[in-house]
């Protein structure tokens, strides 16, 4: 909602005026203040739309999704790198269903920008090893798969490697 520099300069003028509480004696408006800056500091690490995105893909809503992911005018400017990675991330998962390229274009760009979770990176290469095994890309989605295998520390993803793993031998 608000620009990513926006939040950092709301969360700086929130703690000056708490630090002027704190010199007046109010120290519970001091402390309150503090802790509301605090979610704006977050809010700058985190993008409330996306985090409202991923809420929608959990219910597996991938209209309300690209609802919210359309909210986002220009994504370059308005996030930080990690989070045009997750943008590009919820977006291949939507295009998934449909447009495999424009899928494939967005998995890679999320993998190139950067996600911050191993599970996030793993699933990401799985399904650009689908892609690639439906392209008849063999050798790649071979390389694919074993990248995600490794990335996949709590076995969550260990029935979908095997299906995939079963479906390259008959290729």
């Amino acid at each position: 909602m608000f620009n990513k520099n926006l939040k950092l300069v709301i969360a700086g003028l929130i703690i000056a005026y708490a630090i002027y509480q704190f010199i007046e004696g109010n120290i519970g408006n001091g402390i309150s203040l503090i802790l509301l800056s605090g979610i704006f500091i977050f809010l700058y690490f985190r993008n409330e739309i996306i985090l409202l995105s991923f809420l929608r893909m959990r219910k597996q809503d991938l209209e309300g999704t690209q609802k919210w992911l359309s909210k986002i005018k220009n994504p370059e400017s308005a996030l930080i790198t990690k989070q045009q990675g997750y943008y590009n991330y919820l977006h291949g998962i939507i295009y998934s269903q449909t447009n495999l390229t424009q899928a494939e274009k967005y998995f890679k760009k999320a993998l190139k920008l950067g996600l911050t979770m191993d599970y996030d990176i793993a699933m990401a290469k799985l399904s650009l090893a689908g892609i690639a095994m439906q392209k008849r890309r063999k050798r790649e989605a071979t390389m694919l798969l074993s990248e995600a295998k490794k990335l996949d520390k709590n076995n969550m993803l260990t029935d979908q490697i095997k299906m995939m793993q079963q479906q390259m031998k008959k290729i």
